[in-house]
């Protein structure tokens, strides 16, 4: 893993005690940099005075959970950085949940019980290896083909897919 102490990331999740251990793995990493919020409305508020380099969301929080959080992020007019790098902390393995962040512009997903390899796999992820944004009528956010489906005989939707 590359050297992350410069890292400002905002950890928001409602739990305390995965709090801690989300902090005690990033600063077992080095990072140092670390601001906590409750849910997604104090996440999107403390984004405002608070330019972090990417989030770590939980899934489930109430009022705003981690998908309206991502959705309001990446689409609001006032968003304070729509492009941020955004990644998923959630129980909640189900493949339509999955999606559902997918869909909504998550980065990443990491499902608890949460390691310490895979959550600074996530972070490498999105930074060493970030997928481009993509903007269309219903979706924006990293571009959500992970590989090239040399099977998929459809029609070809964007310029880089080589029909154009």
């Amino acid at each position: 893993m590359a050297d992350y102490s410069s890292l400002k990331i905002l950890l928001i999740e409602d739990n305390q005690h995965m709090r801690s251990i989300v902090i005690a793995i990033l600063k077992g990493s080095g990072i140092r940099n670390v601001r906590e919020a409750r849910d997604g409305a104090e996440g999107l508020d403390m984004l405002r005075q608070y330019p972090a380099d990417i989030a770590l969301v939980d899934f489930n929080m109430q009022p705003i959970d981690g998908v309206e959080f991502t959705k309001m992020l990446r689409n609001s007019s006032d968003s304070s950085n729509p492009y941020l790098p955004i990644v998923m902390i959630t129980g909640h393995s189900e493949r339509s949940r999955v999606i559902q962040a997918r869909d909504a512009g998550v980065n990443e997903f990491v499902v608890k019980p949460l390691t310490a390899r895979a959550l600074l796999g996530r972070l490498d992820s999105v930074i060493m290896r970030p997928r481009p944004f993509i903007r269309c009528k219903t979706y924006f956010g990293p571009d959500r083909r992970r590989t090239a489906d040399q099977s998929y005989s459809g029609p070809f939707r964007r310029n880089t897919d080589g029909a154009y």
